[in-house]
C-alpha cells in the first residue's frame, strides 16, 4: 500500500508541476486529470522545494478528492519533479495527509 501512496503522490507532483509550467505561460489548460486550475494551485505551496507549508489546504485536499486518481498515476514516472521546484518526498507525502487511499491502478 506505502508504494501506492508514493507511486500516487509521484502523479500529484507532476501535474502540480505541469500546473506551474502552464502558470508561466507554457501551456493553457482549464483542468488536468479533473482538477481545476484552482485545485492545482491550492496544492502546490504543499509540495514546494521552497518555504513549503507542512499540511494542504482543504481546497487542495478537496480538489484532488475529485480528481481522477489514475490519470494522475499515469504521470507517476516523471522526472520533471525536482527541476520544477517539486519535492518529491513532500508529494508523495500528500495523499496521506489528505486521508486519501491510492487506486488500485497505481
Amino acid at each position: 500500500m506505502e508504494w501506492k501512496l508514493r507511486n500516487m503522490a509521484l502523479a500529484m507532483a507532476v501535474v502540480l508541476a505541469v500546473a506551474c509550467t502552464m502558470e508561466m505561460g507554457a501551456v493553457a489548460a482549464q483542468s488536468l486529470c479533473k482538477m481545476s486550475q484552482e485545485g492545482l494551485d491550492a496544492c502546490k505551496p504543499c509540495i514546494s522545494t521552497v518555504k513549503p507549508t507542512e499540511q494542504p489546504s482543504d481546497a487542495c485536499c478537496a480538489a484532488l478528492k475529485q480528481a481522477d486518481l489514475p490519470c494522475l498515476c499515469s504521470y507517476k514516472n516523471s522526472n520533471l519533479l525536482p527541476y520544477l521546484g517539486i519535492d518529491p518526498k513532500r508529494a508523495m507525502q500528500l495523499p496521506a495527509k489528505c486521508s486519501m487511499a491510492a487506486p488500485q491502478q497505481c
